[in-house]
């Protein structure tokens, strides 16, 4: 029986901010992360009408909605999350969310699929600033017994955003066209931008564990890969939600697609199915996520990975109603349970990393298993899905991308068995963690 993790040291100071401020702070951070996820997602509701109008395949479409994006995305995260371990984490999320939200807008402009690509590089360079600053603040917030919650609160962004950005750009693109989607959803961000500048307070490095860090120089980004690559745990979470997120992106990329396409569904129904499905319910999920790994970990250090991995099992089998199926209303009612358990594992993910780092490494941190994830899942993901669906077009037609998305969806059984074995070397992972963080806290080497 695997021992249940130590219980919160009595000797561990005060939080210096008010409850009030604390759901405040968390609150700005989710509001960030759901632009971040409106801008980045916008683009997958918009896919059809930009193929129709600058006449691309498929494959220049998964390059805009994958590749583009998600090879800077994930590239810069690191290097831009190194700044946010030594520097102000508000500024660069401030910085970050101005660049994104600029380039968000000026897709609307672009002429063709060139400079529509290079904004899209754009947007995945600003976002790579988003996530790990906020993760390392919200650890630096919240006490590691609270932290799975906080951070599925955090990753509400996710379905919300997705919500959002199916609804408004589904509408907006059929009331006004495409460009104009682009223009109206990035311009909000640029205000976000100044409320974080002007009210997030930086939390003390460490201190949600009590932990006293010096004014010594924070990790390298190659000492925190080499670090968090030695623990077994880390590399199968880290892979395992790489492989979710490929399934995942590519059916969130490519569903509106594959609506219009094999049931001849309009943008605006589109966007509000896909909205209340992937927004209410996958936001529920990521919620429950979070909350049930706080619980099973106060009894059992395994019990965190345990939950993304039975999640990832019961989310595999609706995929062939969702993709099979001829009748519209079994298609979008089977899509409900993919939509709410996919995204459970996000929340035990990310407090698994931020427990396993060490807390000048944490943005740091972050930004390597949102490398991985975005390599993997993002980069690869929507393209993979799209050549699928390009050689398949001429047996199936219309269709193809049916059966390119349902072949894809396979890879969720891959991710399960990552998340198991991450389970098996989770707990003296943790503490070579807890050591690593005391020297680190003493001023000595990793």
């Amino acid at each position: 029986m695997t021992a249940a993790p130590p219980p919160p040291s009595p000797d561990r100071p005060q939080s210096p901010y008010s409850p009030a401020y604390l759901r405040y702070a968390l609150g700005l951070l989710c509001a960030v992360y759901i632009v971040n996820f409106v801008d980045r997602q916008v683009l997958s509701i918009l896919l059809q009408s930009i193929k129709d109008d600058l006449g691309l395949t498929d494959l220049q479409l998964g390059l805009l909605s994958g590749t583009a994006f998600g090879l800077f995305y994930a590239t810069l995260g690191i290097p831009i999350a190194r700044l946010a371990d030594r520097f102000s984490r508000k500024g660069v999320i401030a910085i970050c969310l101005t660049i994104w939200s600029g380039m968000t807008a000026l897709c609307g402009t672009a002429s063709g699929f060139a400079t529509l690509l290079l904004y899209r590089v754009g947007v995945g360079v600003g976002e790579a600033g988003g996530s790990p600053p906020a993760h390392s603040m919200i650890s630096d917030y919240f006490p590691p017994e609270k932290r799975a919650t906080a951070l599925g609160i955090f990753s509400l962004g996710v379905p919300f955003g997705i919500l959002v950005g199916f609804l408004a750009g589904g509408w907006l693109d059929q009331a006004l066209g495409w460009r104009n989607a682009f223009i109206l959803v990035g311009l909000p961000g640029l205000v976000l931008a100044a409320v974080v500048a002007l009210t997030l307070r930086e939390p003390v490095r460490g201190g949600s564990e009590g932990l006293a860090m010096g004014d010594g120089e924070a990790p390298t980004a190659f000492e925190v890969i080499r670090y968090l690559w030695s623990l077994r745990s880390f590399r199968h979470v880290s892979l395992g939600s790489a492989l979710y997120a490929f399934v995942g992106y590519s059916s969130t990329n490519w569903m509106p697609s594959f609506l219009a396409r094999s049931h001849d569904m309009e943008q605006g129904a589109i966007g509000t199915a896909l909205a209340l499905i992937i927004g209410l319910g996958g936001g529920a999920g990521i919620y429950l996520g979070g909350v049930l790994a706080d619980r099973l970990g106060r009894t059992s250090e395994t019990g965190v990975v345990k939950v993304p991995m039975w999640s990832v099992l019961l989310a595999f089998p609706p995929g062939f109603a969702v993709f099979l199926s001829p009748n519209l209303t079994v298609v979008l009612a089977a899509f409900v349970a993919p939509a709410f358990l996919g995204l459970m594992y996000q929340a035990p993910a990310f407090a698994v990393t931020q427990s396993l780092a060490t807390p000048k490494m944490r943005a740091t941190a972050a930004a390597v298993l949102l490398f991985v994830i975005n390599i993997i899942g993002l980069a690869l993901g929507p393209p993979v899905t799209g050549v699928i669906s390009d050689l398949l077009e001429p047996r199936f037609g219309d269709d193809s991308l049916r059966y390119a998305l349902l072949i894809v969806s396979a890879v969720l059984m891959w991710s399960a068995l990552h998340f198991h074995l991450a389970a098996r070397s989770l707990p003296a992972d943790l503490a070579t963690a807890r050591a690593a963080a005391a020297r680190e806290s003493a001023g000595t080497a990793l």
